[in-house]
């Protein structure tokens, strides 16, 4: 039953990114294209999506907090350190320039493979490839907080 949910759940997420346009690449582009503010060429649509986005999880977080457990699971997963580490201010940075460069993230990246097109399949490939390349050197670097203080 639990599966049957997470399946449900993701068709919505999914759905949303399609409704939104978060799926396509030049709708974002052109919401990240602030120097095309004079001339009327920039977007700014996606801000609906983002305040969204922002209230729903305000909302979500404050109805977690005052559970003892999740709904459908047995307990919640939360980091097991609050140590800043270096992936913690570097992973974000990474994402960001990626998303302006490209125009897409990894939620609306797999939601776009239904499109069919060729540049969404390598960069969803050159995604994954990246991840587990990030992965193998996060695994063997020390935190930036032990760095700090040694």
């Amino acid at each position: 039953m639990i599966i049957v949910i997470q399946f449900v759940v993701g068709l919505v997420f999914g759905f949303g990114l399609l409704l939104s346009g978060m799926s396509n690449p030049e709708k974002v582009l052109n919401f990240l294209d602030l120097a095309a503010i004079p001339s009327g060429g920039w977007d700014p649509s996606l801000l609906l999506v983002m305040a969204g986005a922002v209230g729903v999880t305000f909302a979500g977080f404050q109805l977690v907090r005052r559970r003892q457990r999740p709904v459908l699971g047995e307990r919640f997963h939360l980091p097991p350190s609050q140590t800043l580490d270096w992936r913690i201010a570097a992973g974000p940075a990474i994402f960001g320039i990626g998303w302006g460069l490209a125009g897409i993230c990894p939620g609306p990246a797999f939601v776009a493979l239904g499109y069919g097109s060729p540049a969404i399949l390598l960069f969803v490939i050159a995604m994954m490839v990246g991840m587990a390349a990030a992965r193998r050197v996060a695994d063997r670097q020390p935190s930036l907080a032990s760095a700090l203080t040694e």
